[in-house]
């Protein structure tokens, strides 16, 4: 039997992304109870970061510990991945270590190859392609305010970036619309926005995305990789913050997110981003539970 990795919302059905959502509810309350589930027990993960990393980092690391597991951090410095053993070999030796691997990394490409070799499952960390596991944390937030996303208007603005790419896939499997609005060559993968083409629509006015949009989301101008280019970008989506103006374009009860870290007075106000239609502190403590259902349910099936 193939074993299931997760790469992207594509490697779950809708029921099984609507079954982790609620999961990962039913999670929160048990840890705030102070009940956590040790569903861990006796379990090691592996996390392989090539990129830096303050939420995913901790909240894999908090979520493994309190479900009862161990985990061992590889920082870029710190396997031999940086010194030119091949992603297979590492792949083929974690496997006889661990019981699951998390990576971050920067071609999706090696990801898609760790899990090719790989005898246990693979959890994408983030990528350049896409980021899954913040989603997954961005849709059970919808839910805890908001209920079903299902038929709902949901507004990206900024860059069409890894973030973007998985919300995309999220339209395209629960049944939303998502309004792109970016700068022109900035836009999202032309392949992805072909395969959600029935979910997605592109423009290049941020007003007309958030037009009564239930969810307005944003993410940094300069994602990891294109810091170089932070002074060019600041003029190219100058247009493109969200502010007061926008959110007044949405609907009444809109909420915001953003998948942090934030630059205030950048892609977003402090208005905003502190205001009382944000959510991204849920969003952000939210990582935490939906990653710890995404886990349970990778070890179920495997």
């Amino acid at each position: 039997m193939p074993v299931r990795h997760f790469l992207g919302l594509d490697d779950l059905s809708e029921s099984e992304l609507r079954q982790l959502m609620a999961r990962a509810i039913a999670l929160k309350a048990s840890l705030r109870k102070g009940k956590p589930e040790q569903f861990m027990q006796g379990k090691t993960v592996t996390l392989i970061f090539e990129k830096s990393s303050t939420r995913t980092r901790v909240s894999f690391e908090a979520c493994i510990a309190q479900s009862g597991g161990s985990s061992i951090f590889l920082g870029p410095a710190e396997s031999h991945l940086s010194r030119g053993e091949s992603i297979e070999d590492t792949a083929r030796v974690l496997s006889r270590m661990a019981d699951l691997v998390i990576m971050r990394t920067g071609p999706h490409e090696r990801l898609e190859r760790m899990a090719e070799a790989a005898s246990i499952p693979v959890i994408n960390g983030l990528s350049d392609f896409n980021h899954p596991c913040q989603i997954l944390a961005d849709l059970q937030t919808f839910l805890e305010h908001r209920g079903d996303i299902s038929g709902r208007k949901v507004a990206w603005i900024g860059d069409g970036n890894n973030v973007c790419h998985s919300w995309m896939n999220a339209a395209r499997l629960l049944g939303f619309d998502l309004c792109i609005a970016t700068p022109k060559q900035h836009a999202p993968d032309k392949e992805m926005v072909l395969r959600c083409r029935h979910h997605v629509i592109l423009t290049q006015n941020p007003n007309e995305a958030a037009c009564d949009a239930d969810l307005v989301l944003t993410d940094t101008w300069s994602s990891m990789g294109h810091e170089q280019e932070a002074e060019t970008r600041k003029e190219t989506f100058r247009g493109y913050c969200v502010d007061e103006s926008i959110m007044e374009t949405a609907a009444r009860d809109a909420l915001f997110m953003h998948c942090l870290p934030a630059y205030r007075g950048h892609e977003v106000t402090k208005g905003v981003i502190d205001g009382p239609q944000s959510v991204v502190w849920d969003e952000a403590e939210n990582r935490l539970h939906a990653q710890k259902a995404l886990i349970e349910f990778l070890m179920s099936v495997n």
